[in-house]
């Protein structure tokens, strides 16, 4: 009897595949018999659902040690497997084939798959976009290729990639073979770029371009769609060379714009939102994929407009009137300011030249002024047009902004909405006339309005200036004209010379006294002078008022008071509007 347990002990040997009877199911282990003097535990995580694990189920196992310090057998379930499937894995590693099996675990750089022995599949391999979280596969069975095997350490590694590489390759050929232009797809959005989105087709991708995507604008693919989201395609183009299709979106619609002439007939007013302003004018929703542009030159009549954003916003309500439509082109020219009466168009009417206006002055700038006659109608007063006898340097010496005054309109453009009003047409030229208010040899009275160092001005009626040049002052040579004239000093002079064309009047404090034959003489004097030096038809003489000045005590040149001469009103050379 001894030597036959001894002969039936020799089968139990660690490393031998022997079949065993589970006799209990533990938590974490279960119990089997395998003949031997003492029962064998194997580890419950070796089995696929220890909760299916039944007492009496035969099994195959490994032992591993015959007794550990309790006496108890050492076995492993999958270890005698991995054994027994060794070779058949060999057979179909070298024959490239695929092979099933359950994943076990997450480990560093992959998973722990089951295949009747342990396996390895990378991260990388595991699907065609690598897999952000690996614990999701765990406890699933899957189809693998088998891609690397290493007798010597029994590792093989595994690729899910592949079979499903391979298979979305089926497909795709498949779908390429069968799909057409016009065809409508089903398919899920799987990646989203600036200039469109990439659709799985089941097994093939195509190229959904933003510009298929709405008939409207859209700024960025992410307003309309989702990665994962399903939609309803068409099919546009097919390249079969390079396996690429062009869907489309807004195919699925009609074009608004077949129509829109219809629709939309230049001159009809239309209802719209807002979507977009920019510098040069607003974009106007007016249907899915319909909008139209109001340029800002087109927002007012009468307001000058720097930007769309002063007076409109983003997903405001507005109406417009349609002013053109480029159907080629889609696009439609719409107005807001057309919704009202023109006022230029009744502006020739209500102000006909020479109708006396009144109002408020709304600006004042270097050449002009701005008179408000009415709401966003303004008429300019050019700096030319604001006397008839006195150089006007700039129109604050005269006017103020806010004051009420009167003037006549001269011009009347409608093409270029301006209207010219001026304030001395309310009064007669005294030039006109000048023969009937000043001769030669006339003796006049006035006050120094202004000090030059060529001479002093003497403001006269009818608000006429004359010109003492600084030799006819005194007998006695003067040297600096501050030393014999004072801004506001009352004199008597002499009309010595008048001069219609230049509109000068030429006068002499000195010549006061003079006989008729002495003023004859003077006036020779004065015709032998310098151009640039005259008294009278020296235009330097006036005009340089502006940048030459009476000597103030430190020697020096200064301007004593804001120049005012009598040059002729075309010297001026400012534009007839405001810009």
């Amino acid at each position: 009897m001894e030597e036959a347990m001894q002969q039936a002990d020799m089968r139990f040997a660690a490393g031998e595949i022997v079949k065993g009877i589970i006799i209990e199911v533990r938590p974490k282990e279960v119990l089997v018999d395998i003949g031997y003097k003492s029962e064998g535990s194997v580890p419950g995580s070796e089995f696929d659902d220890i909760s299916e694990v039944k007492v009496g189920d035969e099994v195959n196992v490994l032992i591993e040690r015959l007794e550990n310090r309790e006496g108890m057998v050492i076995l492993s379930k999958e270890k005698a497997e991995f054994k027994e499937n060794w070779e058949k894995i060999l057979t179909i590693c070298n024959e490239g084939g695929t092979i099933s099996g359950r994943v076990k675990a997450v480990v560093k750089g992959g998973l722990l798959v089951n295949i009747g022995v342990e396996a390895f599949l990378p991260a990388s391999q595991i699907d065609v976009i690598p897999p952000k979280n690996l614990n999701t596969f765990v406890g699933n069975t899957y189809e693998y290729k088998v891609v690397k095997i290493n007798r010597e350490r029994q590792n093989i590694v595994l690729s899910r990639r592949e079979l499903i590489e391979q298979e979305r390759a089926e497909r795709r050929a498949k779908l390429l073979e069968e799909m057409t232009p016009g065809d409508i797809r089903k398919g899920t959005v799987k990646n989203i770029t600036d200039f469109g989105a990439f659709i799985d087709l089941n097994g093939l991708d195509g190229l959904l371009h933003i510009t298929d995507m709405s008939w409207g604008r859209i700024n960025h693919p992410s307003e309309l769609l989702k990665v994962g989201q399903e939609i309803d395609v068409v099919v546009l183009d097919i390249n079969y060379e390079k396996e690429r299709v062009s869907l489309g979106l807004k195919q699925k619609l009609a074009n608004p714009w077949d129509e829109i002439d219809t629709k939309y007939p230049v001159g009809a007013t239309v209802k719209g939102r807002v979507v977009n302003l920019v510098p040069y004018g607003a974009f106007i929703e007016l249907e899915p994929g319909v909008e139209g542009l109001v340029h800002v030159t087109e927002l007012s009549w009468t307001k000058r407009i720097a930007k769309p954003s002063d007076v409109l916003q983003v997903d405001q309500d507005i109406e417009a009137v349609v002013l053109g439509i480029n159907k080629e082109e889609q696009k439609i020219s719409l107005g807001i300011r057309q919704l009202e009466a023109n006022p230029w168009d009744e502006a020739l009417e209500k102000y006909p030249p020479g109708t006396s206006v009144k109002g408020k002055i709304r600006n004042l700038t270097s050449y002009g002024a701005f008179i408000e006659l009415e709401e966003g109608l303004d008429g300019m007063i050019h700096v030319s047009d604001i006397s008839w006898t006195r150089k006007i340097n700039h129109p604050s010496e005269v006017l103020k902004k806010g004051e009420e005054i009167e003037a006549v309109v001269l011009e009347i453009d409608k093409p270029n909405q301006r209207i010219s009003v001026g304030v001395k047409q309310l009064s007669e030229d005294p030039w006109s006339n000048i023969d009937q208010f000043y001769k030669v040899g006339d003796l006049v009275s006035g006050n120094v309005t202004k000090l030059a160092s060529f001479g002093a001005f003497i403001g006269l009626e009818h608000d006429i200036d004359g010109l003492v040049h600084i030799s006819q002052v005194s007998e006695d040579r003067v040297d600096k004209i501050k030393n014999a004239l004072k801004v506001g000093q009352d004199v008597t002079a002499r009309v010595i010379k008048i001069d219609k064309s230049d509109r000068r009047i030429g006068l002499s404090i000195k010549a006061a006294n003079y006989s008729n034959e002495q003023l004859q003489a003077e006036q020779a004097a004065l015709d032998s002078l310098k151009p640039g030096e005259d008294l009278v038809a020296l235009q330097h003489a006036f005009d340089a008022v502006g940048d030459e000045g009476a000597e103030d005590e430190d020697g020096e040149d200064r301007l004593v008071d804001v120049p005012a001469g009598q040059d002729d009103a075309a010297d001026a050379e400012a534009p007839k509007s405001e810009e």
